[in-house]
Order: C-alpha cells, then sequence, then structure tokens
C-alpha cells in the first residue's frame, strides 16, 4: 500500500450497508522507505548506488526486485535486510528507524527479525542439516532441547524432517537450499531477505523452492522480499518492482 504511514491499522469501512461488499483487507506497512540513497566512496571516487528511493512493503507482501546488473536492486536489498547502513534517507521495518542504529543496535535487531536466504546456501560443510539449522538459535539464550525441537518443525516445514542427520554433500543443491530456508525461518523472523535463492538452481528445482517460498507467504504469512534476475522466479511474487541506475522504474529496462 504505497503512501500508508508504517504502523497503521488496517483498513476497515465504517457503516457498510447490509448486503455491501466486504472492504478489501489492506496491510498495515511493514518496510518503509523514504528518499533512501547509497553512496560508497573510493578514495576521491564517489559512487552513488541508489537515488532517493521510495517504496512500501506491506506485511504478509512477496516483492521481486529486478534490474540490469548494476541498478542498486542488491544494495536495496541488503539495506532493506540491515546488512549494510543507507547514505541519506529512512529506513523503517515494523516502526523501528534501522537507519538510526549502530552497528551492535543493527546486529541484534537483524538477529531477530530478518532471516536471510542466499544464492550459495552458506552451508557449513562439517555440520549436519539440524546442527545447521539449529545456527541462528546459539545467538540466543534458547536451551538445547528447544534449540532441537526449533530446527526439527522447520526442516519438517521445508520437507526434509528425514534428512535432519545428513550434511551438505549428502544433499543435492535443491535440498541443501530448502535447509538454507529452513535455517532462516528457524527464529521465526518477521521479514525474509532472498538474494537470487534460485540462481544456482535447475528450472526445476528452482520452481520447486519458489513454490515453497510462495507457501510460506500465502499460508503463513512471511513477509519476503527477493532478487532475482529471472522473470520465471519473479512470476511467483505478488509484484514486481524495478530499479535501473538507482532509481525505480515503471517498466523493465532492456
Amino acid at each position: 500500500m504505497a503512501g500508508a504511514p508504517a504502523g497503521d491499522a488496517p483498513v476497515r469501512s465504517a457503516g457498510t450497508a447490509a448486503g455491501d461488499a466486504a472492504p478489501a483487507r489492506v496491510e498495515p506497512v511493514l518496510v518503509e522507505v523514504r528518499a533512501l540513497t547509497k553512496v560508497y566512496e573510493r578514495g576521491a571516487q564517489r559512487i552513488q548506488v541508489l537515488h532517493g528511493i521510495d517504496l512500501d512493503i506491506p506485511r504478509g507482501d512477496f516483492v521481486a526486485l529486478m534490474g540490469p546488473s548494476g541498478s542498486g536492486k542488491t544494495t536495496l536489498l541488503n539495506l532493506i535486510g540491515g546488512l549494510d547502513s543507507p547514505t541519506d534517507g529512512v529506513l523503517r521495518v515494523d516502526g523501528v528507524a534501522i537507519d538510526d542504529l549502530d552497528a551492535d543496535a543493527l546486529a541484534a535487531w537483524r538477529a531477530d527479525t530478518v532471516g536471510f536466504i542466499f544464492q550459495s546456501y552458506n552451508l557449513m560443510p562439517v555440520l549436519s542439516a539440524q546442527k545447521n539449522v539449529e545456527l541462528p538459535l546459539l545467538l540466543t539464550d534458547m536451551g538445547a532441547s528447544e534449540r532441537t525441537r526449533r530446527a526439527r518443525v522447520a526442516l519438517e516445514l521445508v520437507g526434509l524432517g528425514e534428512r535432519a542427520g545428513h550434511k551438505p554433500n549428502e544433499l543435492s543443491g535443491g535440498q541443501q537450499q530448502r535447509v538454507a530456508i529452513a535455517r532462516a525461518l528457524v527464529s521465526d523472523p518477521l521479514l525474509l531477505i532472498c538474494d537470487e535463492p534460485t540462481g544456482d538452481l535447475d528450472r526445476k528445482t528452482a520452481d520447486e523452492v519458489l513454490t515453497l517460498l510462495q507457501r510460506l507467504n500465502a499460508e503463513f504469512g512471511k513477509t519476503i522480499v527477493m532478487v532475482t534476475h529471472d522473470p520465471k522466479a519473479a512470476d511467483y511474487a505478488r509484484r514486481t518492482v524495478h530499479l535501473d541506475k538507482g532509481t525505480l522504474v515503471d517498466e523493465p529496462v532492456h
């Protein structure tokens, strides 16, 4: 819902007459981006990657970010996920102005709020699927038995309950990405950040992973922001946002 302030309650119609169609539910904004700018400095050189981005992502949305190489889509994704800080502008997630957080506070916010899914899976090769999924919970004061239970639930959710004891080299690429998705889910984050999650997968396996993400969005209400270069992957999202040369554009750039 573009233009709505973060934290608004769902819109309700007052005094709807009997027999009228119920008003469409409008979700509150989870991610609010205003005049967001990112500049990288290399010596005397200044490279502006994002130019005054304005974007709202409602709670429960599934957004694909697309654009040519160098368009700024990964930079925007990293800013929304708290992996980097903007040069200027406002960035709020669930009402928290993460652009104002120092490095330690940002790391704590990230651990509590965001689950990350990367193209290369980033699994620890010496650990089982179960132990890989438990990794984010080691940053909490959660006991071992509860960590084990949560990781089991997450693996069951992605269809890998029977592979919990397998190490990454004993799993296919699609199974490894499912483990990575389970790891992202285990702390029950508000937001899933996906950077080319199917970039290393064949079409059939990619479609299976994207169907899983779509299910997490539709059935469990997870808000997902995904960078992809693949139009077929973007079709699984609820909507697509296009970037070119650090600005939002209405149509894809060819």
